[in-house]
């Protein structure tokens, strides 16, 4: 029986094994490439845009090339975006529970998930994140009984065509057909499409997106640096004297530009060179602003957030934020795994199992950061009320594992959760002390504190009461609150709890006695 790819084509055995899209010295597909960033004006851009637009794709790839290559900031986001996933180790989960399922797994984790260059692999099929797209070809390797995929090469994308009735077949570029290109062979590629947004593939990388931001920047650098050239430097500010000649003039004249380049000079005594520092002017502001507002745009357009790659964020703030919004980083290891199970997993089952009704799925999960010291706190609190857990549980949350039995561990004995009663808690917590569990016996001092609160509260919310309904505007209220401090008394509030406090000590006193 032939076997099919997953778009239903015949797979040519013979093929796999072939080079297929390597770069030729005298070839359509070259290695080298002219740069287009270069010069690059508005008209320039929507040139290159429009003919994208129209399917060649040749100019806008390489001008996607060179804005990483360029741009400090976008070269940064763009791969803080990528290894967001290429950094978590991939699991693969059985297509079923039967040995041959198992086996099926095993061996794509052995040959796939845990193979050298598989993080490379993920990076080179991100690549489609800003590009659109992204072509990674299978080295197959196979021997009597078994096939393998011994590497995986990147593929220019300027080697890559899409067909002119649809616009959504990827093709290869070659002097079969240099304008339609020629099919890509079954099990031979990986494919992935950027689905950032809806339509055309090579409409929708971020770098079409950050083009225009990123040409304005390169702009406001070039005029930046020429305006530190003019006002960043003192003056050189030659004299000369009444009796100077002309060729006293020109001595001096030379003496001052030699001050700007070689920063040495020879005067006759009568001559003097001052340096006037310049006082600077806010114009240098505009052209910081621009480029910090510009990188702002491409940290939003790329991270979906820009706290962590921009100045000013707090260090919580970071750390919430966990660099790549969690949503875009799910959606980019949802858009690769499905990628990889469609065009490396089915054909390397395939190729060594044969068809299956059902596969293995290779899954690489972004799991959301937690803040551990509130999971810590509430844990504390709630074990306080009574709250039991599994340490189990708790455990996974902060990332632990239970301990061994030969373990050499640290931390006090596991106390014994007490039964729980159904029998009513006394009123007096101290007259009746172990005749209830101790939460129930806290919980009746509580109540029993609690019954008269608002005659505790008033003493210290009526001054605030007052300024609130003397005031006439939110402002002046906040503006009169300082006034009242002196007259808010909290000695009946500290009286109650240092009575509760007492209380709770004294149960604590007699339970351990």
């Amino acid at each position: 029986m032939a076997v099919l790819d997953p778009y239903g084509r015949p797979v040519k055995l013979a093929r796999l094994t072939e080079e297929q899209a390597a770069p030729s010295l005298t070839g359509i597909r070259s290695a080298f490439a002219e740069a287009v960033a270069l010069g690059l004006t508005p008209v320039k851009l929507a040139g290159i845009l429009q003919a994208c637009d129209q399917g060649d794709l040749g100019a806008f790839v390489q001008l996607a090339e060179e804005m990483e290559e360029r741009d400090p900031h976008y070269f940064s986001v763009l791969g803080t975006r990528k290894r967001a996933v290429s950094g978590v180790a991939p699991r693969v989960v059985p297509a079923g529970e039967s040995a041959k399922e198992k086996a099926i797994a095993e061996a794509v984790t052995e040959q796939i998930a845990e193979a050298e260059g598989f993080s490379e692999l993920i990076e080179d099929l991100l690549d489609c994140l800003g590009k659109g797209f992204a072509l990674v070809e299978i080295d197959w390797h196979r021997d009597r009984s078994r096939w393998w995929p011994a590497g995986f090469v990147r593929v220019d994308p300027r080697f890559v065509t899409y067909d002119r009735e649809t616009g959504r077949e990827m093709r290869l570029i070659d002097e079969e057909d240099m304008v339609g290109g020629v099919p890509l062979t079954p099990f031979k590629f990986i494919r992935m499409d950027a689905q950032l947004k809806s339509g055309l593939a090579f409409r929708g990388g971020l770098a079409r997106v950050v083009a225009f931001s990123w040409m304005c920047k390169a702009y406001t650098l070039k005029d930046w640096m020429a305006f530190v050239e003019t006002y960043g430097l003192p003056l050189r500010l030659g004299r000369y004297g009444p009796s100077a000649t002309p060729e006293d003039r020109k001595v001096l004249l030379r003496a001052v530009a030699n001050i700007g380049s070689d920063a040495a000079a020879i005067l006759p005594d009568d001559m003097r060179i001052e340096f006037t520092e310049s006082k600077g002017t806010t114009g240098d502001k505009v052209f910081e602003n621009l480029g910090r507002y510009v990188d702002e745009q491409i940290s939003k357009a790329v991270l979906g957030q820009t706290m962590t790659s921009d100045d000013g964020s707090s260090m919580a703030q970071a750390e919430v934020h966990n660099e790549v919004r969690h949503d875009i980083a799910q959606a980019d290891a949802r858009a690769v795994t499905a990628a990889l199970n469609r065009d490396l997993v089915r054909p390397f089952v395939d190729l060594n199992f044969g068809v299956q009704a059902t596969y293995p799925k290779l899954l690489i999960e972004i799991a959301e950061a937690e803040d551990t010291d509130m999971v810590l706190q509430n844990v504390a609190r709630l074990a306080a009320l009574g709250v039991r857990f599994r340490q189990s549980e708790v455990r996974a949350k902060l990332g632990f594992s239970d301990p061994d039995a030969d373990d050499e561990v640290f931390g006090g004995p596991v106390a014994k959760a007490r039964p729980q009663t159904t029998e009513p808690a006394t009123k007096d917590a101290l007259n009746q002390p172990g005749t209830a569990p101790w939460w129930e016996e806290l919980d009746a001092i509580e109540r029993q504190e609690a019954e008269d609160w608002q005659g505790v509260m008033d003493p210290l919310t009526d001054p605030i009461d007052a300024v609130i309904l003397g005031s006439t505007s939110f402002e002046e209220a906040i503006a009169r609150l300082g006034e009242v401090l002196p007259q808010m008394r909290s000695a009946p509030l500290i009286d109650r709890l240092v009575r509760a406090m007492v209380q709770a000590r004294g149960l604590g006193d007699v339970r351990d006695g």
